[in-house]
């Protein structure tokens, strides 16, 4: 175990100094941007939707853009390159790019250099609380929750810019993160595709290149992770409380379900026994176009909510743990029972009923008021943004701009 815990302190201590040796033999490129996003296990999200209005705009052929990948490249269009997150090349591309694009935290050691910026997009509104609100942590590689806020502003205080949906969550981020520089609220970027596609064409569109049948409703299962349920090797677990056998009889033959779980989870499920009905996208696909193709939404706590409302859908929550969620685990911003715009289930059961006798008046004005509240400020537009500042960050002539290699330390 002892010479476990030494290898691993080795190893980890080898990257950093090869990351600030970069720093030191290599210069900033004028005209660099690195992406990723959920730490290179998925090509999606803002960062996704942030690089293709680049490419659309004809800047991949002007910038030098890398996307980082954690197992296998990904489909991308444009010029960039791919390059393995964790890797020698990554830590090349960090300590050299311009500017950082990133919906996740990144590793504690890579200091932001001068002369590179971090636009921090994020990934979701917050209904569970975050980092300082938080009054005790469950999560895997989290020793105590002291320490887990310690490591969590530090990590902050190097974003330059964070990317907001609403007063609401730039509100909370600033006190939450300790967030102290420029916040951006112009909503999301990957919710841009939702105005622009959200027409019966691109539906089916969608539908074929998914391979989803047509003469179906498609609900789409997208709920949360649970802080506390891990495997033995760290690795986060999907067991939910839900019956996809009951509702496989019961609806299969009205709907089918897409699930989509959250990019922690790692579990490899078996799905075979529900052919035909369940379809399992992993986290390569981007959950924007899932979202285009479903009727409805059925999920938990997850932020999906915040996002799928923009196509006002009906919406339906699958709490079955409610109240340990809520008092034990996270802890919510806000009343949950009151502001879900959609009925709250907390059995199988009880979520077809609620399916089967939905009545959209009956949640009309809730559900005015939660797009008023959370997704007013979307408008297809948030990625135009995000160009027009990485333009106004990058030199209009190409150069390379070096600096001491203090500025790693």
């Amino acid at each position: 175990m002892r010479v476990g815990r030494w290898l691993y302190r080795t190893a980890k201590n080898m990257v950093v100094l090869f990351y600030r040796l970069m720093c030191w033999l290599f210069p900033v490129k004028a005209n660099r941007i690195v992406f990723d996003s959920s730490l290179g296990k998925s090509y999606a999200g803002n960062p996704k939707h942030i690089y293709e209005h680049l490419v659309a705009n004809g800047y991949d052929i002007k910038w030098d853009c890398i996307w980082f990948y954690e197992k296998e490249k990904y489909s991308i269009p444009g010029m960039s390159r791919q390059v393995q997150y964790g890797r020698m090349r990554y830590l090349y591309y960090m300590a050299t790019a311009k500017v950082w694009v990133f919906d996740s935290r990144q590793p504690e050691f890579l200091i932001r250099r001068k002369g590179t910026y971090y636009i921090q997009t994020w990934h979701g509104t917050p209904l569970k609380k975050l980092a300082l609100d938080m009054e005790d942590v469950f999560m895997v590689g989290e020793s105590d929750i002291f320490s887990y806020k310690e490591h969590f502003v530090k990590n902050v205080h190097t974003w330059d810019y964070l990317i907001s949906q609403n007063p609401f969550s730039s509100t909370t981020f600033q006190r939450a993160f300790d967030f102290k520089k420029k916040m951006l609220e112009i909503g999301y970027p990957r919710n841009d595709i939702l105005f622009r596609e959200n027409t019966p064409e691109s539906m089916r569109r969608y539908r074929r290149s998914l391979g989803l049948p047509l003469d179906k409703k498609v609900i789409l299962y997208a709920p949360t992770w649970r802080d506390d349920e891990f495997s033995e090797d760290d690795k986060y677990e999907f067991r939910p409380q839900i019956s996809f056998e009951t509702l496989q009889r019961e609806l299969g033959d009205e709907y089918i379900m897409v699930v989509k779980y959250h990019y922690l989870i790692m579990d490899a499920v078996d799905w075979s026994p529900y052919e035909g009905f369940i379809y399992h996208f992993d986290q390569s696909r981007d959950i924007a176009e899932l979202f285009l193709v479903s009727d409805i939404l059925v999920t938990d706590y997850s932020s999906v909510m915040f996002d799928f409302s923009i196509l006002r859908r009906p919406m339906f929550f699958f709490a079955y743990d409610f109240y340990k969620y809520k008092n034990e685990l996270r802890g919510f911003y806000f009343s949950y029972r009151k502001e879900m715009p959609g009925p709250i289930s907390s059995t199988t059961e009880e979520l077809i009923e609620d399916i089967r006798t939905y009545d959209a008046a009956e949640y009309e004005e809730r559900y005015r008021k939660f797009c008023e509240k959370y997704n007013s400020i979307d408008d297809g537009k948030a990625s135009g943004h995000v160009l027009d500042l990485i333009h106004s960050l990058i030199p209009q002539k190409r150069q390379d701009v070096f600096y001491d290699a203090e500025d790693c330390n």
